[in-house]
């Protein structure tokens, strides 16, 4: 009774849901955190298969971090610079950290575009960059569209407490979940229809979770569609630096650039991050690089509630200037994410299990649909518990990520080592054996089933056949008759 109400006392956001933790993409990070798996300790808990992580070249981290121990004040060497780092800096973050990341922009869209400091934005990771974003863009009960599947914690980002809607806009696995305009159109004129205010379209471009890139004309036909419509296109580029080999990754900036002379830039925006492409998502650096001036004001005083520290500011400038190292880092990331997409594709291939083709991101889409008793979001939601149960595997079901076709789980490949990369192919290897041998169980289950039942039918009819008065077969009756 005391509980309730003083709940009552607090807000209907405090009191909400809204969080969106009601989903087994938060689910499976819950089994994992009760139970995480450790190659001497724990060897048969959760291995963590749900975490988008880039941790396959910290060796090169570590190692430039000794090169250069002046970049940090927390060293002998950067001690100098401790107080002018230590007190307080001015929201608009530090000139070297915005020139270093316009230039680290730049460089990972193969200097095919320029980047300007003056429109980078700094917020606490790519989570509060989307969230300031959909304030400076969007009023509460206004919607974006979102085509499916999208990262399940946009629901949290973009709706909690901005207030706005998500529309989902569904793709199918047919073209790849490649979004197509008179999809787009037809939702966009349906929410119309229903006096929802759309206000935009997000795109995220490598794509989380397929892994996969958007080719030119296609972004040129979203792009057109945005403008025609007159919404804002927000184009999510955070795994713009894990792409490897072709198809190379279009910035949607590359794209107004050709369309300059029919694209109004006021409606372009681009949500970037140091998460995925560097490996560093406990540093919390977002960037909102917009094309509107307006937008970048407003964004910047917001900021002010999730600022990236002056200290890290401090270190990331520093490093990312270092031109060498930033080109040989780039090259061996995605060299080793490269081959360990390989590695895993193959070996799934060789279980029988597909996934659906793409050289970007730190996951594969991985296709589990001929493991459903019945293509349901319900025979999922089942072969997930499966999953995360018996089999100790945290990957994600496709329902989280809003995907329209059963089947599909999200399977995180760069955040372990090789050990943990063996073990968790041998648990799939394992489970697949076991799923063949149910069904061939089940399979022999169901043939015996249907011998018995047509041996009883053939009983029946012969009994029948016995009893006919037609019968050619004289009977004990008609013997004693005659």
């Amino acid at each position: 009774m005391v509980n309730q109400a003083s709940s009552t006392l607090l807000s209907k956001m405090a009191r909400s849901n809204g969080h969106g933790e009601e989903s087994h993409y938060f689910d499976g990070w819950k089994a994992y955190e009760s139970d995480p798996y450790h190659s001497v300790s724990n060897p048969n808990g959760v291995i963590q298969m749900g975490l988008a992580e880039n941790q396959l070249c910290f060796d090169s981290i570590q190692e430039w971090i000794i090169k250069n121990p002046q970049a940090s004040i927390c060293s002998a060497e950067g001690l100098h610079d401790f107080k002018d780092v230590a007190i307080y800096q001015d929201y608009h973050g530090l000139p070297e950290f915005r020139n270093a990341v316009a230039k680290f922009m730049t460089r990972v869209r193969g200097g095919k575009v320029e980047f300007e400091p003056d429109r980078v934005v700094m917020s606490g990771g790519a989570t509060g960059a989307q969230e300031t974003l959909a304030f400076c863009l969007a009023d509460s009960g206004d919607a974006f569209l979102v085509p499916t599947p999208y990262y399940p914690g946009f629901d949290r980002d973009l709706r909690w407490r901005t207030g706005i809607q998500l529309i989902p806009v569904t793709t199918k696995s047919s073209n790849g979940f490649k979004p197509d305009v008179e999809t787009l159109q037809s939702a966009y004129d349906k929410a119309t229809a229903e006096k929802i205010s759309v206000k935009g379209l997000l795109l995220t471009n490598p794509s989380n979770p397929l892994g996969t890139v958007l080719d030119k004309e296609s972004l040129r036909s979203i792009l057109r569609f945005a403008q025609s419509n007159n919404i804002h296109l927000i184009c999510d580029e955070i795994y713009a630096g894990t792409v490897s080999g072709f198809p190379d990754f279009i910035s949607i900036s590359e794209i107004i650039e050709e369309e300059k002379q029919h694209t109004n830039r006021n409606l372009i925006h681009i949500i970037y991050s140091l998460s995925k492409d560097l490996g560093f998502p406990g540093f919390r650096v977002g960037i909102i690089y917009s094309y509107n001036d307006e937008v970048v004001n407003c964004a910047r005083k917001m900021s002010s509630f999730g600022l990236v520290s002056t200290q890290t500011q401090r270190l990331v400038a520093t490093m990312l200037a270092d031109d060498e190292f930033v080109n040989e880092f780039l090259e061996r990331s995605a060299n080793r994410l490269d081959k360990r997409r390989k590695v895993f594709a193959e070996e799934l291939a060789k279980l029988g299990i597909g996934s659906l083709k793409g050289n970007a991101g730190l996951f594969l889409w991985m296709d589990l649909r001929g493991f459903l008793d019945e293509q349901s979001v319900e025979a999922e939601a089942k072969l997930w518990r499966v999953i995360i149960n018996q089999v100790k595997l945290n990957v994600s079901p496709g329902s989280s990520f809003h995907c329209s076709e059963p089947g599909w789980f999200r399977v995180c490949i760069a955040n372990m080592d090789d050990e943990t990369v063996n073990a968790s192919l041998t648990r799939i290897e394992n489970f697949v054996a076991h799923s063949m041998a149910a069904r061939k169980r089940k399979s022999l289950r169901l043939q015996k089933n249907l011998q018995v039942s047509l041996s009883f039918k053939r009983l029946q009819q012969q009994e029948a056949l016995t009893m006919s008065p037609h019968s050619p077969i004289s009977s004990p009756l008609v013997r004693a008759r005659t």
